[in-house]
């Protein structure tokens, strides 16, 4: 596997099942870790980047399984006492997870690129599966609802993805430059794996940082994405609402609507199999398997098989 070249681009929980998956198969020491930055936003003056968190305490075990995000055995004297003086403290931030944004900010402060912000973190939880950020510079998504713009924390923690979605927007991004490390990886990979994350919001928010897209399409990599929906739903997030709100199906084809034109291939649920045949008439290699990811076993399984079969079909479309 050393020659191999795997390239998983992550949002938040389904990117970090997806990690898992990879991090506990034979495909590990081939794998880096493109992630989300584009939820990140301040709170009580402090830097938190939420997706990319995620990532790094799933892969090192930090994660609150239960919740599927923050730091496991957690406590929440510091939110508590910011709520007794009055703050807003929708934004659920513990004790160990404010360690993480202390750092995070005294270093964005001292000058310190976020992609070597991000290394530090991952290393100090025994992380050596690389993070590669799609840019340094700051993205935050936009999204205009019924109730005006809001960041993304406002609408998926505040406002519980109530609000009707109208647009989502990426602010920044059209001046953003992509980092070097993510460019170059993604030009050397053989396999592009978009995970079971936000179509719109998470993996929409890597792809619109200039540069990442475009290198993707040039690059001869066997680009193929695991639908995050099973049976129309999501099991976390808001991807199912937010597909339906931008005038999408929230089914198969409209998380494919969403990649239109990226993609060789393509996974889909059991529960989804009725869309297999709308898929390969437009050009896609679709593989129908169960998708739902609760243990490690269950994420090694999926993943490996993910890329056992775009190693496959690449090997055929090559031919």
């Amino acid at each position: 596997m050393s020659d191999l070249a795997i390239t998983l681009l992550a949002g938040g929980v389904g990117g970090a099942k997806a990690a898992e998956g990879l991090a506990a198969s034979v495909y590990a020491d081939s794998t880096h870790i493109i992630g989300n930055i584009a939820d990140d936003d301040e709170f009580h003056g402090l830097w938190v980047s939420p997706d990319i968190d995620t990532l790094i305490y799933s892969l090192g075990d930090q994660i609150d399984r239960q919740q599927g995000w923050g730091r496991k055995n957690e406590s929440h004297q510091v939110l508590n006492e910011l709520e007794k003086l009055g703050q807003e403290t929708w934004m659920t931030l513990g004790d160990l997870d404010l360690a993480t944004h202390i750092f995070r900010t005294e270093l964005r402060k001292q000058g310190v690129r976020p992609s070597h912000i991000v290394h530090r973190l991952a290393k100090r939880h025994g992380i050596t599966m690389p993070i590669l950020l799609p840019t340094d510079d700051v993205i935050q998504t936009r999204v205009k609802t019924n109730l005006g713009a809001l960041s993304f924390q406002e609408y998926f923690v505040r406002e519980r993805c109530q609000p009707t979605v109208n647009a989502v927007e990426y602010e920044g991004a059209s001046i953003a430059k992509a980092t070097s490390e993510s460019l170059s990886q993604i030009e050397k990979s053989d396999v592009i794996l978009l995970a079971p994350s936000n179509p719109i919001v998470s993996i929409g928010a890597i792809l619109a940082v200039p540069g990442i897209k475009d290198a993707i399409e040039k690059s001869n990599a066997y680009v193929i994405a695991v639908s995050p929906l099973i049976g129309g739903k999501t099991i976390k997030g808001p991807a199912d609402k937010m597909l339906t709100s931008m005038g999408k199906t929230n089914d198969s084809k409209g998380v494919y609507e969403c990649y239109a034109g990226l993609l060789n291939g393509f996974v889909i649920d059991d529960q989804d199999s009725m869309d297999a045949t709308w898929l390969e008439t437009q050009g896609v290699d679709v593989l129908v398997t169960p998708t739902l990811m609760s243990s490690t076993a269950e994420k090694a399984q999926l993943l490996s098989k993910v890329i056992e079969f775009a190693l496959a079909h690449r090997n055929v479309r090559a031919a």
